[in-house]
């Protein structure tokens, strides 16, 4: 065999080095691909959360916003169910119209306040009018309704009227 023939083995030997480098250089540039993958994921994820968060917010925000808007409106409408009221205890021919209106707005979420016999509770009576219990002890009891209050989605608007006694 002639020299020319021969495997040169430091020829091999750069070329399996070279290789190997290749090989080091394209792991970790996987490597550094797939921690940048995983960051975006992560960024990706956080920035969805932070989407359904920001929609649900504002969703409840809006609800909100409408109670208040009705409740508002049933505010205002407060005197004219205390004329219906009125002229229903009197026997006008017109309570129906207070019936329905009373209807349509308790469908709506309007629950009216009617304590007669009921314990005192300051946070839906207004006492405007006390006498002495026959029994000091006793918890303070509505006897009289003098005006009826309302309460829109469990607020009270208008807290009702009352004479206790107690």
């Amino acid at each position: 065999m002639s020299d020319e023939e021969a495997p040169d083995p430091t020829a091999d030997a750069e070329e399996l080095l070279d290789e190997a480098a290749a090989a080091e250089i394209v792991e970790s540039d996987l490597a550094q691909i797939e921690g940048e993958r995983a960051e975006l994921m992560d960024m990706l994820r956080r920035t969805q959360a932070d989407f359904e968060n920001y929609r649900k917010r504002i969703a409840k925000q809006q609800g909100e916003a409408v109670d208040r808007a009705v409740g508002a409106l049933i505010e205002q409408l407060l005197p004219t169910l205390d004329v219906g009221e009125a002229a229903a205890a009197h026997g006008a021919a017109d309570a129906a119209v207070y019936s329905s209106l009373l209807g349509a707005l308790e469908k709506a979420g309007m629950t009216r306040i009617d304590p007669a016999g009921e314990v005192f509770d300051p946070n839906g009576h207004e006492a405007v009018l006390h006498e002495p219990a026959d029994d000091p002890g006793a918890e303070p009891r509505v006897v009289d309704v003098m005006r009826a209050g309302y309460a829109w989605k469990g607020r009270v608007i208008r807290p009702a009227m009352v004479k206790v006694r107690g």
